[in-house]
């Protein structure tokens, strides 16, 4: 996996560091932590840089969440945004329950992201090293860096992974956890004006 260049908190950092690979699925909430990030006030978990911008702060608050595996308070915070970012962590929570139509539905609705070439790139490397050892042409795709992230062809393949090889599986929950990443730190950015 790719270390996104996180200009976060340390505490921020912290959970980002401390969760788990995702299940491309809705995976166990792992309560202590969904607890914690539901008690946490925002200016401590961006200190000691200020809060900005409250929209990004409550994105990255979904996306803390959904790292831990709750989907339905990531899902309440994600569906009051109505901006990009607010829109992406919709739309994975919804690719994880898994609602693949609803979830491309939020894809649309995200459109270009700015974080969609760095996720093209990384997914490409692990993709790259993923084939090689085992081949799936339905993947062949990701080898190949693209300007703009093609959403709807990820939510395909997350579907076909599901029920598919466990080397399929983890190259797909690799690079859904290096979206998670980047959209985290692209949100924390944004909160604090930092981009």
């Amino acid at each position: 996996m790719s270390n996104p260049s996180f200009t976060a908190a340390p505490q921020f950092a912290d959970w980002i560091r401390l969760a788990p690979l995702n299940e491309l699925g809705p995976g166990k909430r792992i309560r202590p932590q969904c607890e914690e990030i539901n008690a946490i006030e925002p200016a401590e978990l961006f200190a000691p840089l200020k809060i900005r911008n409250r929209n990004a702060v409550q994105a990255a608050l979904a996306g803390l969440l959904l790292l831990y595996d709750g989907l339905e308070e990531s899902h309440v915070i994600s569906q009051s945004l109505d901006d990009a970012n607010g829109s992406y962590w919709h739309a994975i929570m919804h690719r994880r329950e898994p609602d693949y139509g609803n979830a491309k539905y939020w894809f649309r609705r995200v459109g270009k992201h700015p974080i969609g070439p760095r996720l093209s790139a990384v997914a490409a490397e692990l993709a790259q090293h993923s084939l090689a050892v085992a081949p799936w042409p339905a993947a062949e795709w990701l080898s190949e860096p693209a300007a703009l992230w093609p959403h709807d062809r990820f939510v395909d393949l997350c579907a076909a992974a599901a029920n598919g090889s466990a080397a399929q599986q983890l190259l797909c929950r690799q690079i859904q956890r290096n979206e998670m990443e980047f959209l985290l730190d692209y949100c924390f950015a944004e909160a604090t004006q930092s981009i």
